[in-house]
């Protein structure tokens, strides 16, 4: 799985639209609304780079009311419970 983070800026009186609009796209699992920088932050998960380009490109930047993106793509990703399930492992409680 490919995971993009798409900080989005768009037009301050459209943002609820336009993260809703953004979260009903195929490859995007969440979108947030937040303070600094940008206006919107996407997560994008697609299987083969390229389509990261349909999703992106083709489809998320044209939202109307979306004004610009800035696009992050994750080598790796870490979390929590990634973290605990890898230490867990081989461990009998003892």
């Amino acid at each position: 799985m490919i995971s993009a983070i798409v900080l989005i800026n768009a037009e301050v009186d459209r943002i609820p639209e336009v993260a809703q609009a953004i979260a009903e796209l195929e490859g995007v699992s969440e979108v947030y609304s937040v303070a600094g920088d940008a206006d919107l932050i996407a997560m994008i998960r697609v299987r083969e780079h390229e389509q990261l380009n349909d999703v992106i490109a083709d489809r998320l930047n044209k939202v109307q009311g979306v004004i610009g993106t800035n696009t992050h793509i994750a080598f790796r990703t870490y979390s929590k419970h990634d973290l605990e399930a890898a230490f867990s492992l081989g461990l009998d409680g003892d």
